[in-house]
């Protein structure tokens, strides 16, 4: 499993990851997440760090993660990473892919790539029992919040 820049060879094929049908009441297709990426680094409201996710040579997903100093969001009092988006196209669902990449996510962001946090947040819609699952199995636990009517969920690194 391996994460890599989006660049211009391979937006197109990470436009094109589906997550199934529908999930697009679950998540954001990939463009919109890109999109707002470049928002957000525009108006200095986090630092973005989106990624197709690889097995081999294959982009089997897409994930976005970030870093949010608690001077850019009034909601923070303390600096956090946040899973902005994730997802695995569903050709390559039912393989372990989802479990695999999510802790190499995890792994990735104990490293603070970007700066000091002792908290790593992500979310999911009311309903999506298979993203509530495996957020739980991998360590996260319910934070009480919602966000932007998300269940939001938090894991201590």
């Amino acid at each position: 499993m391996e994460f890599r820049k989006i660049t211009f060879e391979s937006f197109k094929e990470c436009r094109m990851l589906n997550a199934g049908e529908n999930s697009d009441k679950f998540v954001a297709p990939n463009v919109i997440s890109i999109a707002q990426a470049y928002v957000a680094i525009e108006n200095n409201a986090c630092k973005p760090m989106p990624f197709a996710i690889f097995k081999e040579d294959t982009m089997v997903g897409f994930i976005m993660m970030s870093y949010i100093r608690e001077d850019q969001d009034e909601d923070l009092d303390e600096n956090v990473y946040d899973i902005w988006r994730f997802m695995i196209d569903e050709k390559h669902q039912g393989k372990g892919y989802g479990k695999e990449a999510l802790l190499k996510a995890i792994e990735f962001i104990k490293t603070k790539p970007e700066g000091p946090a002792q908290s790593l947040l992500l979310s999911y819609v009311p309903g999506n029992e298979k993203a509530e699952s495996l957020y739980k199995k991998v360590g996260f636990v319910a934070t009480g919040e919602i966000d932007h009517g998300e269940i939001e969920m938090k894991l201590s690194i």
